[in-house]
């Protein structure tokens, strides 16, 4: 989880091949309107947010129903958007990057094809509600090389994964 930009997908996908998980990216739940509303530059409402976050939490039910294991990139900034991810389900971690606004903000600049304009990242840091310890959350820096953040969160994951 982590605000746009600050490299949920790249990192997700690199954490689900070193755990030889699934990856699935949670831009690809959102309705075609919220996409649309985003790509304009208006931020989504929290009525825009819950059939997006239903349906990533679908998902990771039907995974576990088959007995797979999946690593999701979602934004999740806010503690009841975490709430239906994780529910009351004991083997669904959070890993939170962090990263400052100034590093992230570069970031999406450079950044080509993406339908989350600059202009919204202000709006990601006024929603954001960093994990709190009762989350239980995996809180990692983004402000070194991919390999190293995956490493980090490998190293605090230890042996709660199977």
């Amino acid at each position: 989880m982590g605000v746009s930009g600050s490299g949920k997908s790249t990192i997700a996908a690199a954490l689900a091949k070193k755990l030889s998980w699934t990856f699935e990216d949670g831009d690809r739940f959102h309705p075609a309107s919220n996409v649309a509303k985003m790509s304009a530059g208006l931020p989504l409402t929290d009525e825009d947010r819950w059939p997006w976050l239903r349906a990533i939490a679908e998902e990771i039910d039907r995974v576990c129903r088959a007995g797979g294991h999946v690593v999701i990139a979602c934004s999740a900034l806010k503690r009841t958007y975490r709430q239906v991810l994780v529910g009351d389900r004991s083997d669904v971690r959070i890993v939170f990057l962090s990263g400052s606004r100034s590093l992230i903000a570069e970031r999406i600049a450079h950044r080509k094809g993406h339908f989350m304009p600059l202009d919204l990242l202000d709006s990601q840091f006024r929603t954001l509600e960093p994990p709190q310890a009762n989350e239980d959350p995996i809180t990692v820096s983004i402000d070194a090389p991919v390999e190293t953040v995956v490493k980090n969160i490998v190293a605090q994951l230890g042996n709660s994964h199977p």
